[in-house]
């Protein structure tokens, strides 16, 4: 039997990092940035790819909820929620750390 990996949960306190499995690169070829993991590629749309550019591990997630809620001229309670599950979704396929 396996033992189960707990799952780390997302906190405005947490501060995420890409793995270092995981890299952002821009495809010319494509005019697109790509996520490189080994043997996967991830197609980040461009409000992904502008979260995923913040997750350096000098931040924590409440800093980049406020920073893409004034990029976006949104409020932080409306983009929230989503910056979080996104981060969450991304550090259950162990390409974020949080």
């Amino acid at each position: 039997m396996r033992p189960q990996r707990a799952r780390i949960i997302v906190l405005p306190a947490s501060m995420p990092v890409l793995k270092s499995h995981a890299r952002l690169q821009f495809d010319p070829v494509r005019g697109a940035w790509a996520l490189l993991s080994p043997e996967k590629v991830f197609w980040p749309d461009e409000v992904s790819l502008d979260i995923l550019k913040l997750c350096d591990g000098t931040r924590p997630v409440a800093a980049i909820i406020r920073l893409l809620a004034e990029q976006y001229d949104a409020p932080e309670e409306d983009i929230g929620a989503d910056v979080e599950t996104f981060l969450q979704e991304w550090a259950d396929r162990f390409l974020v750390a949080l």
